[in-house]
C-alpha cells in the first residue's frame, strides 16, 4: 500500500459498520496481525485510538468492509508518519478533562461508546474509548455514564500524584456536551428513568460535594473528546488533533543534534 494515496482522517463520517457487512474477508489472520499491531500505535497516535476500536470490534469475523476501513486507517497513518504524542513543560496544578458518549452507536447491539481524554496542565496523560457495557435510554444516560468513567479515572490519578508529593489542590473539571448530564450532576432529586445508573449518579455526586470535581458544560464545537467517539471532518479533526498535541517533530536546524 506503498503507492496508496493518504488520507486526511483515518474514519470517515458515515454511519459505523455492522457486524456483517459485506462477505467474509478472506485472509482473517492477516487482518488480526494488522490490528494487533495498530492497537501498539495508539500508545504514541491517540488521534487513530477511535478508528483502531472500532476495527478491533470485528477481529472474531472480519469482513471485506472491514478490512478496508483498516487500509483507511494505514492510509491515514502513510500520510503522517512524522507526527506524534508531544509532552511540554507545563503547569502541573491543574487536571482538565472531556467526555462524550455516542448514543447507541452500535448497529448490531446499541450499546453507545464512552470516552474520555484528560489534560495534566496542557499536557495529554490519559484516554479512553470504550464500549458501555449495559444500554441507555437516552443520551443522558449514555454520557453520565462517560462522566462517571472520567471521574474515577481522575480520582486514581490525583491520588497517584499525592503519592508523588505533587498534590492538585483545584478541583478537577470535566467538560460535557449535554446539557442534562450536568442538571444531573448537581441535582440532588433522583428520577426514576436513572435508576439503573444510580450507582454512578451517587459516585459523582459525592466527588463533587468533597470538591474534588466539577461538571462543565462545553459546546459540541469545543468538545476534543469527540475524536474519540466519532468520524469528523477534516478541519474539526485537525483541530482537535492539534489540541492533543499529535504534531510533527520541532524542525531542526543544521548540525544540530
Amino acid at each position: 500500500m506503498s503507492s496508496y494515496k493518504s488520507t486526511s482522517t483515518p474514519v470517515d463520517t458515515k454511519s459505523k459498520l455492522g457486524a456483517v457487512a459485506g462477505s467474509p474477508y478472506e485472509d482473517p489472520t492477516h487482518y488480526r496481525s494488522l490490528v494487533s499491531a495498530l492497537q501498539y500505535l495508539t500508545f504514541t497516535r491517540p488521534d487513530i485510538t477511535y478508528a483502531v476500536q472500532h476495527v478491533c470490534l470485528f477481529m472474531h469475523d472480519p469482513r471485506v468492509e472491514h478490512m478496508n476501513a483498516l487500509k483507511r486507517i494505514i492510509r491515514y497513518i502513510h500520510g503522517t508518519l512524522d507526527y506524534g504524542l508531544h509532552l511540554y513543560p507545563s503547569s502541573t496544578s491543574t487536571f482538565v478533562s472531556y467526555t462524550n458518549a455516542d448514543w447507541g452507536g452500535c448497529p448490531d447491539t446499541r450499546r453507545s461508546t464512552s470516552d474520555y481524554c484528560m489534560f495534566l496542565g496542557n499536557n495529554l496523560v490519559s484516554r479512553s474509548a470504550k464500549r458501555q457495557s449495559t444500554l441507555s435510554r437516552s443520551s443522558a444516560e449514555a454520557k453520565y455514564q462517560g462522566v462517571a468513567n472520567v471521574v474515577s479515572e481522575s480520582c486514581w490519578l490525583r491520588n497517584l500524584l499525592l503519592e508523588l508529593h505533587c498534590p492538585i489542590q483545584k478541583a478537577t473539571l470535566v467538560y460535557c456536551d449535554n446539557i442534562s448530564t450536568g442538571y444531573l450532576s448537581g441535582n440532588p432529586v433522583q428520577y426514576q428513568r436513572t435508576k439503573h445508573i444510580e450507582m454512578d449518579i451517587h459516585f459523582v455526586r459525592e466527588k463533587i460535594a468533597r470538591g474534588q470535581v466539577h461538571v462543565c458544560h462545553v459546546p459540541s464545537t469545543y468538545q476534543i473528546a469527540d475524536i474519540f467517539t466519532k468520524g469528523l471532518p477534516s478541519v474539526l479533526f485537525e483541530d482537535f488533533r492539534d489540541t492533543l498535541s499529535i504534531r510533527r517533530p520541532p524542525t531542526m536546524t543544521e548540525g544540530v543534534c
